[in-house]
């Protein structure tokens, strides 16, 4: 069941050019690697980041979707920050707390943001100021609750009309795995590596074979609602098992 649910969440999530790494938090905070130590869950969840944000650029790439020029700046903002948040230590109920209050926020954003019209105009911002505010923000929080950003970046983008959906979905790929390589450095150098092989393998397996069906069909079926509105349900829903939790009404 673990394995179908992370399956489940990178075809949802690579679908939109997204690692996935909230879904995995939601599917693994739902079973005993819930109570996994902060560090575990970060950079396993960076690790299966990596698996699935790279099958999305390459099928987002593939088809044309990929502009360096708004993918750069964002990058170039949030590595550094992302390397902060990953030496910070946040365990027990207040990483559940902060982790549910982020996800809270995320489906906020989804719920917020909509799918422009084929014929909206979008212009790349470049390399502004609000856009390294944006990245760097983005970045640091990242890094804190091991998550790529994707979910963050993506919404803002098409709220300011930055790019089209897919060009959104490739750029996000692209930062969702800078950021998630940059976290795991940052962690493991602060904290040590705590990847274990045993649990890592058939987990990365299961993204790796929902990564290719989603980014596949996202690359070529531009509708993304139904899975925005899928991803709202499942980041409410893992905030408040994490809220609950914390308060001992979820055992």
């Amino acid at each position: 069941m673990i394995l179908f649910g992370l399956m489940l969440m990178a075809i949802l999530y690579s679908s939109i050019g997204h690692g996935g790494a909230s879904g995995y938090l939601v599917v693994l905070s739902l079973t005993a690697f819930g109570m996994m130590e902060s560090v575990w869950l970060k950079q396993n969840v960076w690790c299966l980041n990596l698996v699935v944000s790279s099958i999305a650029f390459y099928h987002y790439r593939k088809s044309g979707f990929h502009d360096w020029r708004l993918t750069l700046p964002f990058i170039v903002s949030s590595v550094p920050m992302v390397l902060i948040g990953s030496y910070m230590r946040v365990d027990g109920a207040v990483y559940d707390i902060l982790l549910s209050l982020v996800l809270l926020f995320a489906a906020w954003r989804l719920v917020e943001s909509s799918v422009p019209d084929e014929l909206d105009s979008f212009e790349v911002p470049g390399f502004r100021q609000d856009v390294h505010l944006i990245g760097g923000g983005i970045g640091f929080a990242s890094g804190m609750v091991g998550l790529g950003g994707g979910v963050f970046l993506s919404p803002v983008i098409i709220l300011k009309k930055w790019g089209s959906p897919k060009a959104t979905a490739a750029t996000a790929a692209v930062f969702v795995w800078v950021n998630s390589a940059a976290g795991l450095v940052g962690s493991s150098m602060a904290n040590g590596l705590g990847v274990e092989l045993a649990s890592l393998t058939p987990f990365a397996l299961a993204v790796l074979i929902g990564g290719f069906i989603g980014s596949r069909y996202g690359a070529s079926i531009a509708s993304e609602r139904l899975v925005r509105a899928f991803l709202v349900v499942v980041l409410v829903v893992a905030s408040a098992r994490r809220i609950l939790g914390v308060l001992g009404l979820w055992a």
